[in-house]
């Protein structure tokens, strides 16, 4: 091969530069012109493209986000939209193209590979909800983020008597919420993939206030409920007042971690390396501390990546 695109597509996340920055000098250090499409699938679409140099990502790596942005792509939905963006890569002179996203991203790219291109993926999803890898692209940063604002909240909450409800993304995933609840000593974790009893959850915490132990953290998952909603049907059953937080999009920014910026470079790596031994239609992953194929095949038709669940039961036991 002698031309490899990359594109970065679905919700940005810290380590995607990292990923972005190692495929193009991976690539450069193998002989391979690197091309960088910009706003992801829509890029492909509308042909918005550069030529990668060593300079294109000069000073990114410590950068959040995504330098070639992201944007929605209904086209790519499309077999007009498909072809089209199918036929702009090969007219591009592209041999390859490495997509870096989420479950959606990696189907786009599964259904390039399907036209004839050859297609890796890389996982990024801060949800931590890809299968077949232990962990994906932002997840580290995006933990850092939230147990940073649960600390802040935790000295306010033991100044004024209060239980803070903080919403964390997870849609069907409670990886963030419940790792969190763990790393920050917080004292409940709602997520999606296990029932609660908000009355159960109430009479502990006045158990608690009855102890001298008069403020808590509650984390939720947004798929598992509003933290408003939450937090509107514990108010004045738990002997002290309630605050709600919506960490919202807080958590996908920010400097990537040490992890995620050798997580980006190892996947980003990897992505070139097997790209040019011919081992694509795969998705690279990270498993038991080693870089692990799956095809993408699999990974499209696989559910969400399942919760240990060590998880919640640590989190449990650890909140008496």
């Amino acid at each position: 091969m002698k031309r490899i695109a990359v594109l970065t597509s679905g919700g940005d996340c810290s380590g995607m530069n990292a990923a972005v920055r190692a495929v193009v000098r991976a690539g450069l250090a193998s002989q391979v012109d690197i091309i960088g499409i910009y706003k992801g699938f829509q890029g492909l679409i509308d042909r918005l493209y550069e030529n990668m140099t060593t300079k294109s990502v000069s000073n990114v790596l410590q950068r959040g986000g995504t330098f070639l942005q992201s944007a929605r792509c209904l086209e790519m939905k499309t077999k007009a939209g498909l072809q089209l963006a199918t036929a702009n890569l090969k007219g591009m002179g592209v041999e390859g193209l490495i997509v870096i996203g989420g479950d959606g991203s990696l189907k786009g790219g599964y259904a390039i590979h399907q036209q004839g291109v050859p297609v890796i993926g890389i996982p990024a999803s801060i949800d931590n909800d890809i299968p077949y890898t232990d962990m994906s692209l932002g997840v580290d940063t995006a933990l850092n983020n939230i147990v940073s604002a649960v600390d802040n909240l935790k000295d306010t909450a033991s100044s004024h008597d209060r239980a803070f409800v903080v919403e964390t993304m997870g849609r069907g995933c409670g990886y963030l919420a419940v790792v969190a609840t763990i790393a920050s000593g917080a004292e409940y974790s709602l997520i999606p993939e296990e029932d609660y009893n908000l009355e159960v959850i109430c009479e502990d915490l006045r158990r608690r206030y009855r102890e001298g132990r008069s403020n808590s953290i509650i984390l939720v998952a947004e798929g598992a409920g509003k933290a408003q909603d939450i937090a509107d049907q514990i108010k004045d059953k738990i002997g002290f007042e309630t605050r709600v937080i919506v960490l919202g999009h807080y958590q996908r920014g920010g400097s990537p971690t040490v992890f995620d910026r050798l997580l980006g470079a190892r996947f980003g790596e990897a992505a070139i390396e097997n790209m040019l031994k011919g081992n694509h239609g795969k998705m690279v992953g990270l498993k038991s501390a080693e870089i692990q194929l799956t095809n993408l095949e699999k990974v499209v038709k696989t559910k969400s990546r399942p919760i240990d669940p060590m998880l919640p039961l640590l989190a449990n036991r650890l909140s008496v």
